[in-house]
């Protein structure tokens, strides 16, 4: 993968995080996997196996957790040098239900404004089918002051 300059950006900050913080992302926990890191396009894949609820599903949850970790990096590259993006709604709808392998998420902006970035997300099980289609809109704000 071939990396612009806004992916760069978002890489270097998040290469400041304090090794505390760093043992402890949720995206870790779930299995995800980042592809694509683009403005125009961000990707996952994320396994099934561990994020089941009692039925052996995929849990909804984690669909949400894919989603917005999704949304919210399209967001962040969008935001600008000196800005962040943070999660102020998020919309998930199950189409199909999915038992096992991995689901691929694809997050495109839908809106990219000056305060608010919103992207659609959509989550695919490996024949391709569509299991979910969420929404999240982010607030774009400068960045607290380091330290």
């Amino acid at each position: 993968m071939t990396k612009n300059g806004s992916e760069q950006a978002f890489r270097e900050s998040l290469a400041g995080l304090t090794p505390e913080i760093a043992a402890q992302q949720l995206n870790d926990k779930v299995g995800m996997e980042f592809g694509q890191l683009s403005p125009e396009r961000v990707t996952a894949t994320m396994p099934v196996e561990g994020n089941l609820q009692p039925y052996g599903l995929l849990h909804g949850g984690a669909n949400a957790v894919l989603a917005e970790a999704l949304g919210s990096t399209v967001a962040a590259l969008n935001a600008g040098d000196g800005r962040i993006a943070v999660g102020v709604d998020l919309n998930c709808t199950h189409h199909r239900a999915v038992t096992s392998g991995i689901v691929t998420a694809v997050a495109t902006p839908v809106h990219v404004g000056r305060s608010a970035v919103t992207a659609e997300i959509v989550i695919t099980d490996e024949a391709g089918r569509r299991s979910c289609t969420a929404r999240l809109t982010c607030m774009v704000r400068d960045a607290p002051p380091a330290g």
